[in-house]
């Protein structure tokens, strides 16, 4: 057997045994576990906080404008990533903080990977697009997942959501997005 064949049999036997070890560790390591669509609430949340799933999915509000948008409805406690063609992506339900934006056109100005909110919860995929009272008003999720109700007599810009729906904003969300916020 030439010498370069015997070279590249000792690598690919290499290589193989390589990738077994990896499988084998792998294999001893955590597996993920399916979770609820829905984020759990914390234990210092309460269960009646959470936002009510839809069985079906609301239609995007008429009065948000055309195009490329996140559409934030305060008072359906719902967002909707609507594309180009004005068909929604995703909807999902959110629990907004004590202070909410006012109705109008905002644009995604700041994102944030990862930091502490004014709640003390930690959080992730932050998207800035307005401020009111002196807060700024972002949208993200918890680290945890969780959905803490608002901190009692805090004033906090947060509109929070479940984890996937957060790396979907996050996403769909790149700085000078359009955000537009009903009632």
């Amino acid at each position: 057997m030439p010498a370069s064949k015997v070279w590249v049999t000792g690598l690919t036997v290499g290589a193989i045994a390589a990738v077994t070890v990896l499988a084998v560790q792998a294999n001893k390591g955590p597996h993920p576990k399916a979770s609820a669509a829905r984020p759990h609430a914390s234990a210092s949340a309460h269960a009646s906080t959470s936002p009510k799933p839809h069985t079906t999915a609301a239609a995007v509000p008429a009065s948000s404008g055309t195009g490329r948008r996140i559409v934030y409805a305060v008072g359906q406690k719902r967002v909707w990533l609507v594309d180009a063609s004005d068909k929604a992506s995703r909807t999902f339900p959110v629990w907004p903080g004590t202070v909410s934006p006012d109705p109008g056109k905002y644009t995604v100005s700041v994102r944030k990977d990862a930091t502490t909110g004014s709640d003390g919860v930690q959080i992730e995929n932050i998207v800035y697009f307005a401020t009111k009272s002196g807060l700024n008003i972002a949208f993200s999720n918890a680290l945890d997942g969780s959905s803490p109700p608002p901190a009692a007599g805090k004033l906090t810009g947060g509109v929070r959501m479940g984890k996937a729906d957060g790396a979907a904003l996050w996403t769909f969300g790149t700085t000078g997005t359009k955000v537009t916020v009903v009632k």
